[in-house]
């Protein structure tokens, strides 16, 4: 990201430290090698966009890092702590299937605080903070059902920040969403990495959503899956519509683009 100057005063950005160590996983099915010997390290508080060709394996990767699935071996650390120690929330792509039909929107977002045994009163603060944070307009005591999908969507999102993870993961949040959605959700997802500096890692496959959000951008290549290239992309936040525009956005994006055709071809 840019560094912030004053007049007179520069102000030294240092690169942050890492958050999530990925070690030498590995993982088959039946036989058949979809990651070896695969390691990564993520910043704290960055953003990182996953895209590859369809099949590699990318929703597995994120599922393998947050505990969702086993790996045959490897590690995975979080600040050096293992995952029963670090808090994380997920969206799944499927957000029709992941609310709970049985409660209220409200009660969506509240329910990983009440699991956790947090007193009325700071559950309320907390989701009241989220609403704010999401600018809802809509009735929060509607039921799932009773939403559309962009806002069944939101609550999925609301929910899975709301015990304040240090790592979310978005597995394709804006696959069925509509252009005015993926815009509205693009925003808050900015709004919440600044606010709270949560490292997040969101699958996509869409460049131009892979591109929008990240931090750096995690291409991979076909079976056995390696990284074909990992692109640090410094664009001032907070990244509105125009962004796309932007020479920098562009010239992001065509090498990307480069990159997975390329792999395609392979």
């Amino acid at each position: 990201m840019d560094t912030p100057t004053l007049p007179g005063l520069t102000i030294e950005v240092k690169p942050k430290k890492t958050h999530v160590c990925i070690e030498s996983i590995s993982k088959s099915f039946n036989g058949d090698t979809l990651y070896k010997d695969f390691s990564l390290n993520i910043p704290k508080g960055h953003i990182i966009s996953i895209f590859g060709p369809n099949g590699c394996g990318k929703s597995t990767l994120i599922n393998m890092i947050s505990g969702l699935m086993e790996f045959d071996a490897g590690q995975v650390l979080f600040d050096g702590k293992t995952l029963a120690q670090t808090k994380i929330g997920y969206v799944f792509q499927n957000y029709r299937d992941a609310l709970f039909p049985w409660m209220n929107a409200w009660n969506n977002i509240a329910y990983p605080l009440k699991r956790m045994g947090i007193s009325q009163d700071k559950v309320k603060e907390r989701v009241d903070s989220l609403i704010e944070l999401f600018d809802i307009k809509f009735n929060l005591q509607l039921y799932p059902y009773e939403l559309s999908g962009g806002q069944q969507q939101t609550i999925s999102i609301m929910r899975a920040l709301a015990p304040e993870p240090e790592v979310l993961f978005l597995d394709e949040p804006f696959s069925a969403l509509d252009f005015e959605m993926t815009l509205f959700i693009r925003d808050k997802l900015q709004e919440a990495n600044l606010k709270t500096d949560v490292t997040m890692l969101i699958v996509s496959h869409d460049l131009e959503d892979a591109v929008f959000l990240a931090d750096q951008i995690l291409l991979l290549t076909r079976r056995p899956t390696r990284i074909a290239a990992l692109l640090d992309f410094d664009l001032m936040r907070p990244r509105k519509a125009e962004s796309v525009s932007d020479p920098k956005f562009i010239s992001i994006k065509a090498k990307a683009l480069e990159i997975f055709q390329r792999e395609m071809k392979s």
